[in-house]
């Protein structure tokens, strides 16, 4: 079984300005107040311009999207994530801005590669979001991260 994910994760309100600004933009409901804003052809073409180099190490960041975050993150801290899974193997990335400037990352775990002893890139950023670990889980499945398995179904 797969599993994919390319997103902007942040607080609600900060989504929602976001959302204003880029009609290409749809975001999704997570718990603990946050929201998560798929990261599709679609706002990729309205968002991230013709060059091609990927910053951070990020497959799915296009070039100067992550200005873009650091902007957003003046409302509150924002997060880039990223993670691709088949069969239990492969890889996850994350970074967050707050203020302005990247606070967190960018965090990457390869194929093959154990998550460090703070959890996965994905759970540290949501984390650094304020996301609260239950019940023997992480931030992860706290947030609800595992309802969908595609990006693109948490607003279809």
């Amino acid at each position: 079984m797969s599993y994919e994910l390319r997103a902007v994760i942040a607080g609600e309100d900060v989504l929602r300005n976001v959302v204003r600004e880029l009609p290409a933009a749809r975001s999704a409901p997570l718990g603990q107040g946050l929201s998560l804003l798929p990261v599709t052809d679609a706002l990729l073409a309205a968002a991230g311009g013709g060059d091609t180099t990927r910053p951070l190490g990020f497959w799915w960041l296009p070039a100067g999207f992550d200005a873009r975050l650091a902007a957003w993150s003046a409302a509150g801290p924002v997060a880039f994530v990223e993670a691709e899974y088949f069969g239990g193997v492969g890889e996850q990335r994350a970074a967050v801005w707050a203020g302005g400037a990247l606070v967190l990352g960018p965090l990457a775990v390869g194929e093959g590669e154990r998550f460090p002893v703070g959890g996965s890139p994905i759970s540290q950023a949501l984390r650094r979001l304020g996301a609260v670990a239950r019940d023997g889980g992480d931030e992860f499945s706290a947030v609800g991260l595992g309802r969908h398995r595609r990006s693109g179904r948490w607003i279809s």
